[in-house]
């Protein structure tokens, strides 16, 4: 990351803020798929408050298939507006496109294919030469993109380690990572203080801008929890498990807070860690990442999972502790 120095990092302006303060057009892009970008929101909402330009994108979950051929804004790439026909029961990139639209925010929402990283990355350089982006912030709903892949385990990191991959290749002043859902990936048998540990290695690399809260009765929140009901509404019988925990999150919500029928028999542990972001420097967790030279040369993402597989099966993973407290 070219366009800021963690020397002039300080307790009064955030990390995050700072390397993000002189961006005119920024790429906010959900990295693990699903519903992921949603996590970006109260991130994109702050910066359109300050007059930045911002886009958002988001790693697809749906049929894109099915849309028309005037959706697509090039090679592997679907610019996805409020009319923009497609599937009617699950659609989170227009979800969110009617949602930004009625809140009179951008209403425009991108959308990539699973793809590979030499597909996935061709596509992230069309959208960075046609808007002219000058900072990309991969989100993650939860911490997993954070694991460099000799963990215990490493939750479901194929979507996540593939936008890592496609990003890190491109030219860009500004690139960053952000988390948001600190404690979620347990379900996938992340073991969070191995999390942790890696922040701190990123931390002595000079590569983690910290940590930064979402103040709960902020507008960013409130738009963001809006925007998460809303899309629950629209897509009930898949609503995201991950953005529910993190708005129940921001408004003070505490351990086994129930919302969808999909968790009925987990127990659930929402708390203020879930309404954080936690930031790093891109290429710098990318440089961290054990296997990322593997699925350099993909084109599909079935051989993205077949070559974590395979080097999940000749590594020795480390031993996690446990929280001591």
């Amino acid at each position: 990351m070219t366009g800021f120095s963690m020397a002039a990092a300080s307790l009064a302006v955030p990390p995050l803020m700072a390397a993000l303060a002189k961006a005119n057009r920024v790429l906010i892009a959900g990295a693990g798929g699903g519903f992921d970008v949603y996590a970006g929101l109260p991130l994109a909402v702050a910066l359109w408050d300050r007059g930045a330009e911002v886009h958002l994108a988001n790693l697809s979950f749906t049929q894109l298939e099915l849309l028309d051929l005037d959706a697509w804004a090039g090679p592997d790439v679907a610019e996805v507006s409020v009319d923009t026909r497609g599937p009617d029961d699950y659609f989170p990139e227009r979800t969110l496109a009617r949602w930004l639209a009625a809140h009179d925010l951008p209403a425009t929402v991108f959308a990539f294919p699973k793809v590979g990283v030499q597909r996935l990355r061709a596509a992230y350089h069309h959208l960075v030469e046609r808007l002219g982006i000058d900072a990309i912030v991969l989100v993650d709903g939860g911490t997993d993109i954070l694991l460099r892949g000799d963990e215990d385990g490493l939750g479901t990191p194929v979507e996540d380690i593939t936008s890592l991959a496609a990003v890190a290749g491109l030219d860009v002043p500004v690139k960053l990572v952000t988390c948001l859902g600190f404690g979620i990936d347990a379900y996938h048998g992340v073991v969070h203080t191995q999390v942790l540990e890696n922040l701190a290695a990123l931390d002595r690399d000079g590569g983690y801008l910290g940590a930064l809260s979402i103040p709960g009765r902020s507008r960013e929140a409130e738009l963001y929890r809006d925007a998460v009901a809303d899309a629950q509404a629209a897509t009930p019988i898949r609503p995201s498990i991950v953005n529910g925990q993190i708005a129940a999150a921001t408004r003070g919500a505490f351990g086994d807070v129930q919302f969808t029928r999909r968790t009925s028999g987990s127990t659930l542990f929402v708390n203020p860690l879930m309404a954080i972001y936690f930031t790093v420097e891109l290429d710098k967790l990318a440089a961290r990442c054990l296997y990322l030279d593997r699925i350099e040369h993909t084109y599909g993402m079935r051989q993205v999972a077949t070559r974590i597989e395979t080097f999940r099966d000749e590594v020795t993973p480390r031993i996690p502790r446990a929280f001591p407290h």
